[in-house]
């Protein structure tokens, strides 16, 4: 096992070497693909790559095609520039975060047209009954009460 440090630099550099290695890639399949992020297991004997692709769904479907093909290819052009005892296998998985970021996007954009709504149609309110509800004694009461 190695330390945090020492596994974040390798996932640093395979994710930069995995980034060369796609585009130069001759794989019509393979599109106009990002790599985002690479994380490796504590041995360094595997690494996730995290990737997205520009385009429609079929596009991402082709493109994980390619990729999963030339996992081997791209393995050994990491390996090699590594350097390290242990070339890690590579695994591939689109990266859903920018879709989920839009999702919440909308999602907030839909929360705040409601809250506006809500506060026009509370701009010309009034409150139901008296503006405090709650029963008040007269000071006369508690003054008397308070001799006995």
């Amino acid at each position: 096992m190695v330390d945090a440090a020492k596994r974040a630099q390798v996932s640093k550099r395979v994710m930069e070497l995995t980034a060369q290695a796609v585009r130069k890639l001759k794989d019509p399949r393979v599109g106009m693909v990002t790599i985002t992020d690479a994380r490796m297991t504590p041995d360094l004997r595997e690494a996730t790559v995290f990737y997205t692709v520009l385009g429609d769904e079929e596009h991402v479907k082709a493109s994980a095609v390619g990729l999963e093909r030339a996992t081997g290819h791209l393995r050994t052009t990491v390996g090699r520039a590594l350097g390290m005892r242990h070339t890690p296998s590579l695994t591939f998985v689109a990266d859903t975060v920018p879709d989920q970021a839009n999702r919440i996007e909308e999602l907030l954009a839909k929360a705040a047209a409601a809250d506006a709504e809500v506060h026009k149609i509370a701009e010309g309110a009034a409150y139901a009954g008296d503006e405090n509800p709650y029963i008040e004694k007269d000071d006369e009461e508690d003054s008397e009460e308070s001799t006995r």
